[in-house]
């Protein structure tokens, strides 16, 4: 089933050039029609002239509009020969795929049937339950130990890991509560815009806080400086 879905992602990309292609054929053949055309017109001026159907600067006139459409028209074609000119397209049709394939094979792994649903839903229901259970023996733990701070800790990690923003921000605060840490308030600022989707005012309050404990050297103060003017931008004037 893998090898049907990725010959028709290759389709898909590859339908563009594939069309271009076509398109650039066609002109070509319009182009070719346009100069016989033209070129059968000055054979039958010459014709006319010679038979004394027509005059010489009747002739004369004619043929240099003709001979003005011939130049117009050849003047469309590329420069290159069409074979040579395709060419590159025509490679590309022929080795994206192959290469991508190779790639795969390579790096990926074909053999290898993807998780079924009912068993990813069941590592997620292991995880919740994991997760409440840390839940819970936090509730009966010193509110303001170390080893409770760090269960916190491990549960914002936990939270973030499964992009439960909101979750994960409320575990940092009562990580925060216990002991203030620079780099953890502004984890925890960059927690709680992710889950609001903006820059809220407790995560500005918690930037500025942690900007102003941090050294100059932090490596997530660019980050809460960017934060910071997002907000500003965004507050009303």
């Amino acid at each position: 089933m893998i090898w049907v879905v990725l010959a028709l992602l290759a389709v898909a990309a590859l339908a563009p050039l594939a069309l271009t292609l076509r398109r650039g054929r066609a002109a070509r053949g319009r182009r070719e029609a346009a100069l016989a055309l033209h070129r059968a017109q000055l054979a039958e001026l010459d014709r006319d002239l010679a038979e004394n159907r027509i005059g010489a600067a009747e002739h004369a006139s004619a043929t240099l509009e003709v001979q003005r459409r011939l130049l117009a028209a050849a003047g469309t074609e590329d420069a290159t020969p069409e074979r040579a000119a395709r060419l590159p397209g025509l490679l590309a049709l022929g080795l994206v795929p192959a290469a991508a394939f190779g790639l795969y094979l390579v790096g990926g792994a074909p053999g290898v049937p993807s998780v079924p649903f009912a068993e990813r839903k069941a590592q997620q229901r292991d995880e919740d339950a994991l997760i409440a259970q840390l839940r819970n023996r936090l509730m009966l733990m010193d509110p303001h130990g170390d080893q409770t701070r760090q269960g916190y800790l491990l549960l914002g990690h936990a939270e973030e890991g499964r992009d439960h923003w909101d979750a994960a921000a409320a575990a940092y605060q009562q990580a925060l509560a216990i002991r203030f840490d620079a780099t953890l308030a502004a984890r925890t600022a960059e927690a709680l815009s992710r889950g609001a989707q903006r820059v809220t005012p407790e995560a500005v309050a918690l930037f500025r806080q942690a900007l102003a404990a941090a050294g100059k050297d932090a490596p997530w103060r660019d980050l809460a400086e960017q934060r910071i003017k997002e907000a500003e931008a965004s507050a009303p004037q």
